[in-house]
């Protein structure tokens, strides 16, 4: 399929089912943008909720695009400006790329035609056999090597003095299950919590950790600059990784906050009143559902959402 016809008509015949039909999750989106960005108008946070269902239509083009296009292509589809010096800077040891559900991120297949290591994409199973087996397919189809979460410390074991190295991507922005959460921390002026596997991965094998920030150029164009989170030798407090990743995600999401995945049910869990008050800080106030009604503030003129 040419790019014109996936980038135009068919994202926008997905953006018109989920947005104007399905309504897809839309209370979810629209109370994660008012409970994130109190300060914006009503009018800002629309701007930010279509810019959000453009964008998801894009990448899920992207997602299907990707399984059958070409390494030149793919290897277009993404820019890493300062690559080489960030490896340098790490003198040549393995390291973890810190990754988030914002841009399209699926580009991360492609990674290793940029790096002479092993790319290692570190995934969670999906409930579906059919679609985890179908995005496992996708995502190794440039070289990527797809190892489960359960199997990653296996890996680090067995690869950590190989000749050739490697490189962990490892997205930690979604919501961990309650009975696992240890620690809350400030994103969006909301107490959140994080998965930790960025942070116990670093501090047990002594790995670096680049956090990638994308920026959208074109419809299908990302360019990424690496930033160094932790160098693997300083030691660090409990919770402070992590914390690092929150804050550099925070300002890469305030930036354009039209390309981070805001119908992920990322506030479900929130911190008990006794948790509050031990971390020193007010009750927080309660935040706005995401009921299954539309908010009459984000209806117009004819009770329409």
């Amino acid at each position: 399929m040419p790019d014109w016809l996936a980038y135009s008509l068919l994202s926008g015949f997905i953006r018109f089912v989920l947005y104007e039909v399905l309504h897809y999750r839309i209370n979810v989106v629209r109370a994660n943008l008012k409970n994130s960005f109190p300060e914006k108008s009503s009018e800002e946070r629309r701007a930010i909720e279509k810019g959000f269902y453009s964008h998801l239509s894009v990448v899920m083009v992207d997602t299907i695009m990707l399984s059958g296009m070409g390494r030149r292509k793919a290897r277009g589809r993404i820019e890493y400006e300062n690559l080489d010096e960030a490896e340098a800077a790490l003198g040549g040891r393995n390291w973890i790329a810190a990754l988030a559900h914002y841009g399209s991120w699926e580009y991360f297949c492609a990674f290793q035609m940029f790096s002479g290591k092993q790319v290692v994409g570190v995934y969670r199973p999906l409930h579906s056999y059919a679609f985890d087996r179908y995005y496992n397919k996708v995502r190794s189809r440039f070289g990527l090597l797809p190892v489960s979460m359960s199997d990653l410390m296996r890996y680090v074991i067995r690869n950590r003095e190989s000749e050739r190295g490697f490189v962990l991507g490892l997205i930690s922005d979604q919501t961990p299950p309650f009975g696992v959460i240890d620690h809350w921390y400030d994103f969006l002026g909301q107490k959140t919590a994080f998965f930790n596997g960025i942070e116990k991965t670093a501090q047990k094998f002594r790995l670096p950790v680049i956090f990638v920030e994308l920026t959208r150029i074109s419809k299908v164009h990302y360019k990424a600059h690496l930033e160094i989170l932790y160098d693997g030798k300083a030691p660090l407090a409990p919770h402070e990784l992590t914390g690092r990743y929150a804050r550099r995600l925070e300002r890469m999401v305030r930036r354009a906050p039209q390309y981070w995945m805001w119908s992920h049910k990322r506030w479900k869990h929130r911190p008990s009143p006794e948790e509050m008050a031990a971390m020193g800080a007010a009750p927080e106030a309660p935040a706005t559902p995401a009921t299954s009604e539309v908010p009459v503030e984000a209806q117009d003129g004819h009770g329409n959402s």
